[in-house]
């Protein structure tokens, strides 16, 4: 599933504290990003059309809850973005920022506990 930048806003919002009414997310988002709530209302009709939202009847309004999970979107695009531009390998794309940007210790230090991580978990 793919889901815009503008979707993601809105996505963030309903991951963190959903669910939330419209006018709820827009209070969320619209100020920061200089949207109407028509805008949020669109993106919402978006979101629900991808499968990416539920929407109950509360009374009188619709409650949004996220009906995919922010870790299942992340590993999605995540795998995508390997898939595309390093031919699915991790190992090239740690190469890629290595070489682009340096790794701080921190980073050096946080990768080697994860590969000694998953070592032990073999």
């Amino acid at each position: 599933m793919r889901i815009s930048s503008a979707e993601s806003l809105v996505m963030d919002v309903l991951w963190r504290d959903g669910p939330r009414t419209a006018d709820q997310v827009c209070a969320a988002v619209a100020a920061e990003q200089n949207w109407t709530a028509a805008t949020v209302k669109t993106l919402l009709s978006r979101l629900l059309t991808k499968g990416a939202l539920t929407a109950e009847r509360d009374g009188r309004r619709y409650l949004y809850r996220p009906a995919l999970s922010r870790d299942d979107y992340v590993h999605g695009e995540s795998r995508g973005v390997i898939e595309r531009l390093f031919g699915g390998q991790v190992a090239p794309l740690v190469a890629h920022f290595s070489a682009r940007e340096r790794l701080t210790p921190e980073d050096i230090a946080a990768l080697k506990r994860l590969i000694e991580e998953m070592d032990d978990g073999r």
